[in-house]
């Protein structure tokens, strides 16, 4: 899936929104691929994919696109 980092928090999570979608996705920086959580920006475009976890579903396999 593609979307955009939206928000991210200096401890080490974040928000992608998705085009279609009204609830921006959770990640973590345990699930980033490629690229350090330091690295990323807000505005920047990504791929990842979508679990499912106790909470809802978040974003794993987050990579720049």
């Amino acid at each position: 899936m593609n979307g955009i980092i939206k928000t991210l928090k200096e401890q080490g999570f974040g928000f992608i929104s998705r085009e279609g979608e009204t609830k921006d996705l959770f990640f973590h920086s345990k699930d980033l691929n490629g690229v350090t959580f330091e690295e990323l920006r807000e505005g920047d475009a990504v791929t990842f994919e979508v679990s499912q976890g106790e909470k809802g579903a978040f974003a794993t396999n987050v990579q720049r696109a």
